[in-house]
């Protein structure tokens, strides 16, 4: 049985663990924000390239639904002498590489999406695990200032990625490799040094095919903060699928943009996004220790979040759109700051953590089907053109934030 963490993990811990979150993003998003859709749209052409991408994130998002809980569940129940969550960020670094390797030397869309989906199957291996450390080494009185931190990790990636996919242009092998061998390097250290938890083949907690299908039902009779929580992160992570899967194809139709611009001017918007997420990230997460209070906190990021997008739905020319992400990376960062500390607080079964962060991040990667997947469909309707699609985001931030208010277990 896990005992719940006592004592306080100093910054030598902290750096470590973030330096190793942050690639972790870094190797999911950089492929996300640019790479993925210029690699579609060279093989398909700008006119069947937003239906192809639907495909290839979508599906690829699916597998990272099923991918996440499952290996945290396994991750739960290893009782390796190298640890319980060790192995599996070893393993699925080389997994994720790999396929990001077979997407970046692909020939048709079809090869994309085979190498996708390894890719995303494998990186969720390692994201499971590797976001398990948070309960496992952390302690509550800790946690909202270290998810803090962590949500600092996602916009530096952000901009990493674009500027190691900005200085690669026209190497599409290197424009996705790139970051995959950066990034490896700091998660294989934190594996290295981490003093992962044992357990032993007697404590390993029971498991079933039967057990975990059901993980795929968040009951809100028996765990009704739980599911308010996936709702909220649910409807605020499918705004964001919305900003980031359409991104490059926003500033080719909308904003008029040449290809060739596309890699810097999403470097800049995501730099500018970054610069506002860092701030609000910091000092969010204190904040949120201070008061002890994380509804709030969660419920204003989501709805600043949302105008940031209805900024960019409206947005007439390039500084337009760095005013919309201006706006919205303070949303995005808040969030960040103060989500996870939010979960970490109301999980169901503190024996599970993993398995139950991993169902909890379906929350987070659902959206990536979903929104691909409707997208086309609000893109089609009178031609309505991504401002709309924008706005659809929009809206569905701050309907997010009102999923937190049900939610009794946290202030």
């Amino acid at each position: 049985m896990l005992r719940p963490v006592v004592r306080r993990v100093g910054w030598g811990f902290i750096s470590l663990y973030a330096l190793a979150y942050m690639s972790t993003c870094l190797v999911l998003i950089a492929p996300l924000l640019v790479t993925l859709a210029l690699k579609v749209n060279s093989l398909v052409g700008i006119e069947r390239a937003p239906n192809s991408l639907a495909l290839v994130a979508g599906v690829g998002s699916l597998v990272a639904m099923v991918g996440n809980p499952f290996f945290g569940k396994v991750s739960d129940r290893t009782s390796s002498s190298l640890g319980m969550r060790r192995p599996w960020m070893v393993i699925g670094l080389i997994g994720g590489s790999l396929g990001v390797l077979v997407v970046a030397l692909a020939p048709t869309i079809a090869v994309v999406l085979i190498g996708w989906c390894i890719a995303q199957l494998f990186f969720n291996a390692l994201l499971a695990a590797q976001v398990a450390v948070l309960p496992d080494q952390v302690p509550t009185i800790q946690r909202g200032m270290v998810s803090g931190v962590l949500g600092i990790c996602v916009p530096i990636a952000s901009v990493s990625g674009t500027f190691l996919v900005r200085l690669f242009t026209g190497n599409q092998v290197a424009m996705f490799l790139v970051p995959c061998a950066i990034g490896g390097f700091f998660i294989l250290l934190f594996a290295i040094v981490l003093k992962d938890r044992l357990l032993s083949r007697a404590d390993r907690p029971a498991w079933s095919l039967r057990e975990f299908v059901g993980t795929f039902y968040v009951n809100p009779r028996t765990s009704p903060d739980f599911a308010w929580a996936f709702a909220g992160r649910f409807l605020f992570v499918l705004a964001y699928a919305f900003l980031v899967t359409y991104q490059a194809y926003y500033l080719l139709e909308k904003l008029g943009s040449a290809e060739e611009d596309v890699p810097g001017q999403i470097f800049l918007g995501t730099l500018t996004q970054s610069t506002f997420i860092v701030a609000a990230s910091l000092i969010g997460g204190r904040l949120s220790d201070r008061s002890g209070r994380r509804k709030i906190f969660v419920m204003v990021a989501s709805i600043v979040f949302g105008l940031g997008l209805f900024a960019v739905a409206v947005a007439g020319d390039f500084n337009g759109f760095l005013v919309g992400m201006a706006i919205s990376g303070l949303g995005f960062g808040l969030y960040m700051a103060v989500d996870l500390a939010l979960v970490a607080d109301v999980l169901p079964d503190q024996d599970n953590t993993a398995k139950d962060l991993g169902v909890f991040n379906i929350a987070g990667a659902l959206p990536f089907s979903v929104g691909p997947a409707i997208a086309p469909l609000i893109l089609a309707i009178n031609g309505a053109g991504y401002g709309i699609l924008y706005a659809v985001a929009g809206i569905c931030a701050i309907v997010g934030a009102f999923a937190i208010l049900p939610v009794r277990r946290v202030r």
